[in-house]
């Protein structure tokens, strides 16, 4: 199901996602019927595309993955890929908002479309990482789980590990609509590492050893805090893997490790 639009705000493009489904499935008459054998709904991933919340698009999946929708798909979700506000058109927290506009819509419209959506896992790449795990951090969301694709996870850290905070080009200060040094609140807000508490669901986070864009330490942080919290957090550090799995990754197995934690947490 391709454009379906789920939020029109005004004085901004309409927001789109695409929902991909097994084979043939089709919108149901009713709220009461289910496509499913023995009458099983689908759980939900909602996945969160990249791109510096300066571009990016609901159609990519990101890395270079081979029919990374299909066969998560095919391992028994249905995935709905969200767009979402770029920075151009508003700062933080729009994106938040957008995403959790989705997730209504997916939950008013879930029965006829045959999809559980109390088994929500919420899986972003990059910029749109960042936005899974605040959505998945409030309760409103009532996520099973998170998958963080090397996102940046406390934008303050961020900031001065790459010498930006004062960098009013870089992709957070356009986001936050100031720079993290000048507006240190807001960039703490955006922050997930910041907002781990006790009852965040479990947090899947993978990053690469030699990704310059959102270093490891990151990664490292969030589990951290995580963990202090009283969470459950899985960290997983990719030998000498970049951005987007740039270098040589096994991108196949990187996938599979994450279609078998929202299994596990959707179950």
């Amino acid at each position: 199901m391709r454009d379906v639009v789920y939020a029109e705000r005004d004085g901004f493009r309409p927001l789109a996602l695409d929902l991909h489904l097994p084979a043939g499935a089709a919108p149901l008459p009713d709220a009461s019927s289910t496509r499913q054998p023995g009458g099983a709904l689908l759980p939900v991933v909602l996945f969160l595309h990249g791109g510096g919340w300066q571009g990016g698009s609901r159609r990519e999946f990101g890395p270079d993955i081979a029919d990374a929708f299909e066969r998560i798909v095919a391992a028994g979700f249905a995935v709905a890929s969200v767009d979402y506000r770029m920075s151009a058109e508003a700062v933080f927290p729009a994106q938040v908002d957008d995403v959790l506009e989705a997730i209504t819509w997916l939950r008013e419209n879930g029965p006829r479309l045959g999809l559980d959506t109390t088994r929500l896992v919420l899986w972003g790449e990059s910029a749109g990482a960042t936005l899974a795990m605040l959505v998945g951090l409030r309760a409103d969301a009532a996520a099973r789980g998170v998958i963080d694709w090397y996102g940046p996870t406390d934008f303050i850290e961020h900031a001065r590990a790459l010498g930006r905070e004062d960098d009013p080009d870089c992709s957070e200060a356009k986001w936050f609509g100031a720079t993290v040094g000048s507006d240190p609140a807001t960039a703490a807000a955006a922050s997930p590492a910041r907002q781990a508490h006790a009852g965040a669901p479990p947090f899947l986070i993978v990053n690469g050893t030699a990704d310059t864009s959102v270093p490891a330490s990151q990664a490292v942080l969030l589990a951290d805090a995580l963990a202090a919290a009283g969470a459950e957090a899985t960290l997983v550090l990719v030998e000498g893997a970049g951005h987007r799995w740039e270098c040589d990754v096994d991108r196949d197995a990187l996938l599979e490790e994450a279609i078998a934690f929202a299994r596990r947490v959707s179950a």
